[in-house]
């Protein structure tokens, strides 16, 4: 399991209109990068009341994931298109558990913190029909990672699972929404949970 490519922001691009500039244009960095609480030095969030924060400072997503929309798609996907900070290699992203702990390399420590939503600046990006309903139906979002320990890291760093939470709710999971049982043993752990995804979790747990 290793990082393929580290992505930061190309340049700021234009968005939908209902958005201004986005930060989404990301591109693979040669050599270290420093990672800090709020993400990757030279990185940057336009969209801060949407992205950003210490509960989305990386956006990791799979190569093999990516190759399968090359496929769906009969397009290249290159590194950083969706926006993510991380192309992994060999690491099942979406069959993540939430809260799972993950080492970078020899400093960093990321914890999973909750699966991407697609939202109108993706489907800007992507200039494709209904691909919000899509990219949701295929259920490959990718996750994004909060920075439990800085340092640096580059590309071919070694990716090492270092703990699991006592619960089954993984990445795909919690973008699917539809196992209530899952959730509610979730819940029952001590697993550190995003407010916002345990607020979701709490919903789906009713449904049963």
């Amino acid at each position: 399991m290793r990082v393929l490519t580290v992505n930061v922001v190309e340049e700021l691009i234009a968005g939908p209109k209902e958005t201004g500039l986005t930060a989404i244009d990301k591109r693979p960095q040669g050599g270290r990068v420093l990672v800090g609480t709020l993400g990757l030095a030279g990185d940057q969030v336009c969209d801060t009341k949407n992205h950003g924060g210490p509960d989305q400072a990386l956006y990791a997503y799979a190569e093999e994931d990516a190759q399968w929309w090359a496929g769906e798609l009969t397009r290249d996907i290159p590194t950083g298109l969706f926006g993510e900070n991380l192309r992994t290699e060999g690491l099942d992203v979406n069959g993540a558990l939430l809260g799972e702990v993950w080492r970078i390399g020899d400093e960093v420590e990321v914890m999973v913190r909750a699966p991407r939503v697609p939202c109108i600046t993706f489907q800007h990006r992507m200039d494709l029909p209904r691909w919000v309903k899509r990219f949701h139906q295929a259920n490959r979002p990718g996750a994004y990672l909060k920075v439990l320990k800085t340092g640096t890291i580059g590309a071919d760093d070694r990716i090492e699972i270092l703990s699991r939470p006592n619960h089954e709710v993984t990445v795909a999971d919690m973008f699917a929404g539809q196992d209530s049982a899952k959730m509610q043993r979730m819940l029952d752990t001590d697993v550190d949970l995003v407010d916002e995804i345990r607020g979701i979790a709490h919903r789906i747990a009713a449904r049963a």
